[in-house]
């Protein structure tokens, strides 16, 4: 009878379209524990050693509660609140019940893992109860009642049942002589307050228990927006400033029926009243044209949009508008409606002026969003602006409306209502989203927590790594208990037929190996090897470190990777993939000590044509560890014939052939800028001069092995693994893409760029040439780069084979191999090859597609963070580096090109430098679009044209900019007009 009360039923639609019936029973107990020290009315009751178990007096901090009390939170408070649960001045005992834990991973995965990561932290005092399973507290669905009302009713009975359990604890034990605790439901919930008030049962919102606590002030600005909490503005009354968005099933009907369109909304980083959405539908990006077409989208926002009619559609603005400009008359209590009426209509005729001249093959689809699918809502990185403090509140606690620019550009301004306004004024602090109402210009959000003084390393580097979501903590207890017990003496033990360590290992620790990094590595990936065969042909090997013996699946530490993804490098910081016992010494290849790795061993022709290829375990003792200068002139040195020098020349003279290959088979040869900055000294952190980086041949020489490995690997697992081998694909660009590039070349230099294939773009970026200036191919190959798509990992069997290739490298198929330390994708790799050789057996969760397409789409996404967060540190410390070459000597000028050109300015590229930066002008140009040129007024009275391309030079100095709030490069013209006497 109970198994059949217990019973779950319902229906599932499988991946052939089949529906199932699903029955599932649960078992029901009574010794499911309740948490409380000492309890003995429980049979499996805890005993008062273990930190996590519940005072038996609960918590008697709170005003309302004196005689002591526990908090039962339901699922919206974790769904809405967890800044507020996870901060430190937030204490009291907290019973979590498995229903609440359970709907909270069915809503949200990442509050999911917040809050599994809360249940463990030592200054936290919570208790999972698994009402479920305990027969007093367990309850079924009745008919008619609908899910969330079912939970709830499960909540109260849960609350109900610990009370009495308190009771009946009270009259057993000896040491609860006191007045008898309170389990206080926590609800925002309105109707189900009223349900539990009924019924007995004490309840509260958090607003008002949160009034009560002695650290209310601090706590207060810790609330999401929402709740029974009221605005003090006339919202209710205000005409709504966007349209509302359509229901959730009308919008999934409309994309399933081809009428509207889903994709991720993207912010322009010149014109705050613009943003694209790209979809499937057309070649070329929906355009959003004002903040009533975006509709209150924001970056990352996953949204759907309505396209207008075509004779509607129209060309991007040509013009730099900045919010900050724009809107700093605006009132952060956001209640002088006629104002921002009349600011809204001034707005709009600004990004919606006529621009009929344009070309036609220049308009793209035109639409406004009609609904959100999924809020890329999060804690964002800003600073309060200090013009939004009312004059009577500025040195006053009490709580006001401010607002908080975030660092990003791309991000609208955020109201948030705070306590602490004159004291976090100067401060980078953290501020979530909570909504965006219809009637408000601006979202509202809450305050997190400050980060430091603006300007401060400490507080800059913090804010950098939460802007790109950078995983930073040290690593956890759990974690390091999974690197070996001896630690930094671990060693690879003597060569013996029962030591694990070399169990089918090739022992290659007399092979002539040698390893080729930039200076300073100490996570040293790969080493090779070549030598000659007696038959005339070349033995060549690259040895990676063997970083899955010490990580193993499905472990704290592979769990740990899986989620940061990948090491994320800064100009002055590493925040490591895998610990640095790991990642610096026990995997590092370094020279002289013999280490594990999994070894890729080529047998190849003069030519480098292969001739077959093996993958090993193996143990190696590297010779040296060259940097790429060190090796480039130790092979250059003719006085030089050793083994390990005519290993090099060999590898380099095979890098060649092997290049010229994959050039010839259409590889394309793209640039990126990359520069070098120049500390003060080893020790220090501060910059002092900035160089662009020297590439040699070594640095090629080791492009070629890695790429011709990570080939070799990915034909082996997807052979092995046709359904699960962890992949890397680089699709080809739409055609699109490239038009702009196209006509400016074409219009500026008379060049025609032919991009019918990789083969094609490659040969005619190699014509891209200037005479008179070597760094013009240089500019062009950095702006083909940016025309192009992302390479992404994907799972072999979720996508059609066709679509396999890498189109930057002409290969029909690739993966990463190469680089386990610091890139997780790399990790599943090997295991995969460790399988495929029938080495050590492929874990269940890589026979898994959806499991690998989940861990795949983390990888990527943190690949993608981790390169922005590495390209905004160079340009925070190149800042530094101009702002000390600057102290020295003067005014810096540098020679820059001009790549893009604006009604009211031109963006140019230092290409000493890698930097790119807007110089803006005062006054009126002339603006010609269709040839890509702006004439600005020289001194003398005459008119200068400036186009794109053109060579110029440029003033900067550093200032602070507005929304980052620390030093930017100010560039301005001085030549051929000076734009500063504009």
């Amino acid at each position: 009878m109970d198994a059949v009360i217990t019973q779950r039923k319902f229906f599932k639609k499988t991946a052939r379209g089949k529906v199932i019936k699903v029955i599932r029973e649960r078992y029901l107990r009574d010794d499911v524990g309740c948490g409380i020290e000492d309890c003995r009315e429980c049979e499996h009751a805890p005993s008062g050693s273990a930190s996590n178990f519940l005072p038996i007096s609960g918590d008697r901090q709170h005003a309302s509660f004196p005689h002591g009390h526990f908090v039962l939170p339901d699922t919206n408070i974790f769904l809405a609140q967890m800044d507020l649960l996870e901060s430190t001045l937030f204490s009291p005992p907290v019973i979590l019940l498995q229903t609440v834990l359970e709907e909270v991973r069915h809503r949200s995965l990442p509050l999911y893992n917040r809050l599994k990561a809360l249940i463990k932290a030592d200054d936290k005092r919570i208790w999972v109860f698994y009402n479920e399973y305990r027969s007093e507290t367990a309850i079924i669905r009745e008919e008619g009642e609908t899910p969330n009302d079912r939970n709830d009713r499960g909540i109260r009975k849960a609350t109900e049942w610990y009370n009495a359990h308190l009771s009946a604890i009270r009259k057993v034990s000896r040491s609860a002589k006191s007045t008898l605790p309170t389990v206080v439901l926590l609800t925002d919930d309105v109707a189900n307050r009223q349900k539990a008030e009924k019924e007995g049962i004490s309840c509260v919102s958090l607003r008002r228990y949160v009034e009560g606590m002695k650290e209310s002030a601090q706590l207060m600005d810790l609330l999401s927006v929402g709740g029974e909490y009221i605005e003090p503005t006339r919202a209710a009354t205000r005409a709504a400033l966007y349209p509302d968005y359509l229901p959730h099933a009308t919008l999934l009907a409309g994309v399933k029926g081809g009428e509207l369109h889903q994709g991720h909304f993207n912010a322009s980083p010149f014109n705050y009243l613009e943003g694209t959405v790209p979809v499937p539908a057309f070649t070329k990006p929906v355009l959003l044209l004002g903040r009533e077409n975006m509709n209150r989208a924001v970056q990352g926002d996953v949204v759907v949009v309505e396209v207008f009619d075509e004779s509607e559609w129209k060309a991007p603005t040509n013009e730099v508008i900045d919010q900050e400009s724009t809107l700093k008359n605006d009132d952060a209590d956001d209640s002088d409606e006629e104002a921002e009426e009349l600011d809204s209509v001034v707005e709009e005729q600004k990004v919606l002026k006529a621009e009929a001249s344009r070309a036609a093959s220049e308009k793209q689809p035109t639409g406004r969003v009609v609904g959100v699918i999924k809020r890329n809502w999060r804690a964002y990185v800003c600073h309060i602006d200090s013009t939004s403090l009312s004059s009577l509140n500025a040195t006053s606690l009490s709580q006001q409306t401010v607002f908080a620019t975030p660092v990003s550009r791309l991000l609208p301004r955020i109201r948030m209502r705070t306590r602490q306004a004159p004291t976090l004024i100067g401060q980078k602090i953290l501020v979530t989203i909570d909504r965006w109402e219809p009637t408000s210009r601006y979202p509202e959000g809450h305050f997190v927590r400050a980060l430091g003084r603006v300007e401060s390393k400490e507080a800059e580097q913090e804010s950098l790594l939460l802007e790109y979501e950078v995983p930073y903590r040290p690593f956890g207890k759990a974690i390091l208990d999974c690197l070996p017990v001896e630690g930094d003496k671990w060693v690879v033990p003597t060569k013996s037929d029962t030591s694990p360590e070399w169990r089918d290992r090739e022992d290659l620790r007399d092979m002539i190996i040698c390893s080729i990094d930039p200076p300073g590595c100490q996570d040293i990936d790969d080493a090779l090897h070549a030598r000659l065969l007696p038959n005339g042909n070349i033995e060549a090997g690259v040895h990676i470190a063997d970083v899955s013996h010490f990580v193993h699946a499905d472990t704290p530490m592979d769990n740990e990777a899986a989620a940061r993804g990948t090491t994320v490098y800064l100009v002055d910081k590493r925040i490591d993939m895998l610990p640095s016992l790991l990642g610096t010494n026990l995997c590092s290849l370094r020279p002289y000590v013999e280490r594990l790795a999994f070894s890729c061993i080529w047998e190849l022709t003069p030519n480098a044509q292969i001739v077959k290829v093996r993958f090993t375990k193996s143990v190696i003792a590297s010779k040296a560890a060259f940097t790429y200068k060190e090796a480039q002139m130790r092979k250059d040195d003719p006085n030089l014939n050793d083994e390990l020098t005519k290993s090099i020349r060999l590898l380099n003279s095979l890098a060649l052939k092997l290049k010229a290959g994959r050039m010839a088979a259409g590889a394309l040869n793209l640039a990126s800028p990359e520069v070098k900055i120049h500390m003060d000294s080893a020790e220090s952190s501060d910059p002092i001069d900035v160089e662009q980086k020297e590439m040699l041949e070594t640095n090629s020489l080791v492009e070629e092995f890695m790429l011709l490995a990570n080939i070799s690997v990915a034909q082996k697992i997807q052979e092995t693994f046709p359904q699960t081998a962890v992949l890397r694909r680089h699709l080809p660009p739409p055609r699109t893409n490239f038009e702009k590039l196209q006509d400016i070349l074409q219009k500026r230099k008379g060049l025609t760029l032919d991009v019918s294939s990789s083969g094609a773009l490659a040969k005619s970026l190699d014509q891209c040439l200037d005479p008179k200036e070597p760094a013009f191919n240089t500019l062009v190959r950095i702006m083909a780069t940016r025309c192009m798509l992302s390479a992404e990992y994907f799972n072999s069997g979720s996508v059609a084979r066709d679509t396999f290739g890498h189109y930057g490298l002409a290969s029909p198929i690739y993966t990463h191999f190469t680089s386990p330390i610091r890139r997780y994708a790399d990790v599943l790799v090997h295991r995969q090859l460790s399988a495929a050789i029938s080495y050590w057996p492929l874990h269940p969760s890589l026979h898994s597609k959806s499991h690998v397409e989940r861990v795949l789409d983390v990888v990527n996404r943190r690949h993608r963070m981790a390169q922005m967060a590495g390209r905004a540190s160079v340009e925070f410390y190149v800042g530094l580096a101009l702002k000390s070459r600057a102290e020295r000597q003067g005014d810096v000028k540098e020679e820059a090109f001009v790549i893009r050109t604006f009604k009211n300015g031109v963006g140019v590229f230092v290409h000493k430098l890698g930097l790119e930066g807007l110089v803006m002008f005062k006054r009126d140009v002339k603006f010609d679009a269709d040839n890509y040129t702006v004439s600005v007024p020289s001194t003398n009275g005459t008119e200068v044209p400036i186009s794109v391309f053109d060579k110029v030079v440029v003033h900067m100095e550093v200032e602070k900019d507005r929304n980052t709030q620390r030093g930017k490069v100010k560039m301005s013209l001085v030549e051929p007009v000076d734009s500063r006497a504009l």
